[in-house]
């Protein structure tokens, strides 16, 4: 046996090591991701509105939604803005929205590389002060509609699929109440609609903001979540009338109240029913399964997704819920705070153990700080690659912990197949710039194949990066219509065999990172294989669709099968 054919055999019986193809341990080009915001047209900056009073709010915001909201088959963006705080707010005041820098923007897509404003058209320039977005078609009437949390409550945007989008939540009953953060569209009790899930941070107001940090000028600091009382999430449950029901404590969520953030969503006991996953700030993380009735039990604790590896809680912020190892069960991210670690529960069916040490991510996250993030396959190698926006919570940190940093660079960590590579010095000059990231959003902005992102950060502007590819790998987008399911498609399984053999797994959601929503479409990389040989699809409905031969490089739209 050859050198190289004895070195190709001996990683591929490394343990965790998935065996793809000959041809995948050659060595390729990595793609470079490169900065496109100025010259996208993209001009917001979100206004955190920071005031001497260190309001809690100022430092959270705000999320990033990619979604093609006029069907025109290119992804658009939406940035979710603060708004303007009193310094300090009177008792009774509330933060003011109606000066046009402090607006929600959406840009349309123009298919070329730029995009344009079009939030006053639409009618999305929003109200109160704004966290973070979902997406997510209700009404299954083909048109993607929109979801913003705020300080405060929820609107829900309908889209009229003219362009324009109507304010319905009153009509829809989803305003909720107090401080909503992280939201997804699922169906959870798989009857064709989807229903809507919000995280709530804290039970935290204006007039009960606390002094935190030494009494000298400069180090006053954002309050920790210790000194807030945790809250329970929104559950409000799809009518199909335009309509939804409150059902948050009739579900079982209401009853484990957290300090929540990210959301993500993931079939983890492949039982066919979809999963919620929720970052908690400071308290245990929460794992939501479902119990097929229209209730969820939090199994976190037993199923090893609570605490970190040292059975600690921890700060968290964003997640996502993938199948980085190909094995067929979903893994979990969390990123954190500097001085903890992230951590990246693995799967091992039904039971999670906290593995970051063991992959080589320990070391390389300890001084970091994590928000958006997010699953993906930058490379197009078949192996999902980890990308995290990074950026403290205290715009003072260098004052009290001089070795860390208020802003960071992104974060790009490569899969091996058995380890994590930090590869953000070769991915381009934009993985070297600071910044104060908060929400993250992924998908093809360009339908070239490779994954871009969209990055909102914290009293700054917005980033825009290209992934330019062109390392000669495959790929595959799919794109689902339901008909007996959600017409998203969302909660949909999908399986993937290559002309090679090898496996890979999505779950479709627009859920995940930080207050965030990502490309519904299900994105794969095949590497060097030009040929899928199989495409199976077990649809939320329970049906399952298998389809053959398919041509690698495309987008294809795949409809459920109505019989």
């Amino acid at each position: 046996m050859d050198r190289r054919s004895f070195l190709f055999w001996a990683l591929a019986a490394t343990p965790g090591y998935k065996l793809l193809s000959l041809a995948a341990t050659k060595s390729v080009p990595l793609p470079v991701f490169a900065d496109v915001t100025a010259k996208s047209g993209i001009r917001f900056k979100q206004e955190a509105s920071r005031t001497s009073q260190k309001y809690l709010p100022e430092s959270m915001g705000g999320g990033v939604a990619m979604f093609d909201y006029n069907n025109d088959g290119h992804l658009d963006l939406f940035f979710v803005n603060g708004a303007q705080i009193q310094d300090p707010m009177p008792r009774g005041g509330l933060p003011d929205k109606s000066n046009p820098r402090y607006w929600n923007r959406l840009y349309r897509n123009n298919g070329a590389g730029t995009f344009t404003d079009v939030t006053e058209a639409a009618g999305v320039e929003g109200h109160s002060y704004g966290m973070g977005v979902a997406v997510g078609d209700y009404n299954n009437d083909g048109n993607v509609d929109l979801l913003v949390t705020n300080l405060g409550g929820n609107i829900l945007y309908h889209n009229n699929g003219d362009g324009t989008f109507t304010d319905v939540t009153a009509k829809a009953g989803v305003g909720g109440s107090g401080w909503c953060t992280g939201a997804c569209f699922v169906d959870y009790d798989r009857d064709g609609r989807l229903d809507l899930i919000v995280t709530r941070y804290v039970e935290w107001d204006f007039a009960s903001n606390i002094y935190c940090g030494l009494h000298k000028p400069g180090y006053r600091a954002y309050c920790h979540p210790d000194q807030f009382k945790a809250i329970s999430y929104l559950v409000f449950h799809n009518n199909g009338d335009g309509t939804f029901t409150d059902v948050s404590k009739k579900c079982g969520i209401a009853a484990s109240p957290g300090k929540g953030l990210g959301i993500a969503i993931n079939d983890f006991d492949r039982d066919g029913w979809p999963d919620i996953f929720v970052a908690n700030d400071s308290v245990a993380e929460q794992l939501f399964r479902n119990n097929h009735d229209g209730t969820f039990s939090e199994v976190a604790l037993e199923a090893g997704v609570a605490y970190d590896q040292n059975g600690r809680a921890f700060a968290g912020m964003g997640a996502d819920f993938a199948d980085y190892d190909n094995d067929g069960w979903p893994d979990v991210f969390v990123n954190a705070l500097a001085n903890q670690k992230y951590a990246l529960f693995r799967n091992d069916k039904g039971k999670f153990e906290d593995i970051i040490d063991s992959i080589g991510l320990g070391a390389i996250t300890m001084s970091h700080s994590g928000w958006g993030a997010k699953w993906i396959d930058y490379d197009n190698d078949g192996r999902l690659d980890l990308f995290v926006a990074q950026g403290h919570v205290m715009d003072n940190i260098e004052l009290t912990e001089p070795s860390l940093r208020y802003r960071e660079p992104p974060l790009l960590l490569r899969n091996s197949g058995s380890r994590f590579r930090n590869v953000s010095s070769q991915s381009g000059p934009a993985f070297q710039i600071a910044i104060a990231a908060r929400g993250a959003a992924f998908g093809d902005l360009d339908n070239d194949g490779f994954i871009d992102v969209a990055i909102n950060c914290n009293d700054g502007p917005a980033i825009i990066l290209r992934n330019h590819g062109g390392n000669g790998n495959h790929w595959l987008l799919v794109n689902l219509i339901g008909s007996a399911s959600n017409r998203d498609g969302i909660g949909a399984k999908l399986r993937l065999v290559a002309e090679n053999g090898s496996e890979r797994f999505a779950f479709v959601s627009t859920a995940g990172s930080y207050l965030s929503a990502s490309d519904k479409r299900a994105h794969f990389g095949l590497g060097s294989s030009k040929k899928i040989k199989l495409l199976e699809i077990t649809w939320p409905s329970g049906k399952v669709q298998r389809l053959e031969s398919i041509a690698a490089d495309q987008i294809l739209t795949v409809r459920e099968p109505t019989r």
